[in-house]
């Protein structure tokens, strides 16, 4: 008799709820569809990344990664891993490895200075048919080898990840429990075999349906669309070959940890300084350079009072801004603006409108209602 993918996952699930604390409902059902989908891999076109987040240790980071170990196939433990040992150890087994990489921020947190030989792995990986291209020999004989780099990757650590990598990912932003929150301790030689009893039917029930999912292109919610849909797809695809009230709990899960990732971005520093330029015009044609860089740096919710222990000034607005393009595809930069004193330089709203249209997030809707129109003075009560 085949297995009820459905009960499964719900299984799946359980057993993370027993050791693991996450901050949403929507992580428990990512979790256990991205479970499933490491033994799926080579059906689909990408693979997402999973990354377990926080500001502070002692968050569960590593033991949500302990109890996925059990449940993957595959898996390959690392931690402050270099990009040849990982490029090389994917393309050494003869099985596709799930890597399970933990203390990620000692690669590439704040004092780490970053790995971009590493990053580019990872980033790399997230697509079918990735590979790495390294010079494999001595001396004048070496010869371009290719290593494959397209596996599944969880990860956690401190802090936050490269932008990149998080446009890749699935992201549970952990915190520490709170003192109503039990979970089981974690007994490695009691656990263990229990999920491994989980990671077989996994993959049993992987086997059964793979021609189903092979190929498939599930429906997306609304919305949801380029990176988010490419990191989604698979999950949603196994949740609909799974069935039961799967389906609808992954679109629900993905609407809210897309939304989640959205307000948390911290993807651009150039997006975050054209959405408070917007905030500053604010309706106006144009605004010197000395006013913009006064208002920038009294924002207490922006960096720009402090960018590398100075704040932001005319030379690195210039910069930054001339990265971004306007509606005629050229450098926004700063011109000439005449004022009761003479000529400054500043920027127009029309060369940034076009940056601001494809960047930034749509302006909010206003909570207030609308005041009721006026008469006109010819429909005015006569006295």
């Amino acid at each position: 008799m085949s297995e009820n993918g459905a009960a499964l996952l719900d299984e799946v699930e359980a057993f993370h709820r027993r050791f693991n604390v996450f901050p949403l409902e929507a992580a428990y059902v990512a979790v256990a569809l991205w479970d499933a989908h490491a033994h799926l891999v080579d059906a689909f076109d990408s693979t997402p990344r999973i990354a377990f987040l926080s500001p502070e240790p002692g968050s569960g980071k590593s033991r949500a990664l302990e109890v996925m170990e059990t449940l993957v196939p595959n898996r390959m433990m690392a931690a402050n891993a270099t990009a040849n040992a990982m490029f090389r150890a994917v393309s050494a087994t003869e099985t596709r490895p799930t890597i399970l990489f933990d203390e990620v921020d000692a690669i590439f947190g704040p004092l780490a200075g970053g790995d971009e030989q590493l990053r580019a792995f990872i980033n790399a990986g997230h697509r079918r048919g990735a590979s790495t291209w390294r010079c494999v020999g001595d001396g004048s004989s070496q010869t371009p080898t290719e290593f494959p780099s397209f596996c599944a990757v969880a990860m956690a650590g401190l802090g936050s990840l490269p932008d990149t990598i998080l446009t890749r990912s699935v992201i549970v932003r952990m915190r520490r429990r709170a003192p109503n929150e039990v979970i089981e301790p974690w007994r490695k030689r009691l656990n263990e075999p229990e999920g491994h009893a989980l990671r077989d039917r996994l993959a049993k029930w992987s086997a059964s349906v793979r021609a189903q999912v092979d190929g498939a292109f599930p429906e997306m919610p609304e919305g949801v669309t380029d990176r988010p849909a490419d990191v989604w797809e698979p999950l949603l695809a196994v949740a609909d070959a799974a069935g039961g009230h799967w389906p609808a709990r992954a679109r629900v899960a993905c609407l809210e940890l897309v939304k989640a990732a959205k307000q948390s971005d911290k993807a651009s520093i150039g997006i975050k300084l054209l959405t408070d330029l917007r905030l500053i015009f604010n309706g106006s044609e144009r605004m010197p350079t000395a006013h913009i860089l006064v208002s920038l740096n009294s924002l207490d919710d922006s960096p720009w009072a402090d960018i590398g222990g100075k704040p932001l000034d005319a030379r690195a607005l210039a910069k930054r801004l001339g990265e971004y393009v306007t509606a005629d595809n050229d450098p926004i930069k700063a011109r000439n603006i005449k004022t009761g004193d003479g000529v400054v330089k500043g920027y127009y709203a029309s060369d940034l409108h076009d940056a601001w249209t494809r960047y930034c997030p749509p302006l909010p809707e206003s909570a207030l209602l609308p005041l009721p129109a006026l008469p006109r003075r010819s429909e005015a009560p006569s006295r």
